[in-house]
């Protein structure tokens, strides 16, 4: 089931498969992205790059978002993003788990926690997504 919902992330969202993204869950409750570590995708001293985390926060809260459109609309674009960093992730693995926070009919709101392979929050996103119509 992973392998397909992988194949289907990278065909919404062709970034995510040059981003090296794997999907893991995919509900419109909860969204489940992972990103393996690798010294391609890091800044001196072998730290995952924040853009990385942060571009894997957006595709998990955009899919969430995605998955809970109000009727009528065609898709979602990101308009706002607040990350905040709280542990460097250095090894291992980060998975992005977004949540809904609200949807409306004009926006969607979505958190996303990525923790580190060992379960530590490594940083905090809230996103809102403008419902696209037409």
């Amino acid at each position: 089931m992973t392998d397909e919902l992988t194949t289907a992330l990278h065909a919404a969202m062709p970034f995510t498969a040059v981003l090296g993204a794997t999907a893991l869950k995919v509900g419109p409750d909860e969204v489940v992205l992972r990103l393996d570590w690798d010294a391609t995708r890091c800044t001196s001293g072998g730290l995952l790059h924040g853009g990385a985390l942060m571009a894997l926060a957006d595709a998990a809260g955009g899919w969430c978002a995605f998955l809970n459109l109000p009727d009528g609309a065609t898709g979602t674009a990101t308009v706002t993003s607040a990350t905040n960093f709280l542990r460097p992730v250095t090894g291992g693995h980060v998975e992005a788990t977004a949540r809904l926070l609200n949807a409306g009919r004009s926006v969607i709101v979505a958190d996303t926690e990525l923790r580190d392979a060992d379960g530590r929050l490594a940083a905090r996103v809230t996103q809102t997504q403008a419902v696209l119509r037409g």
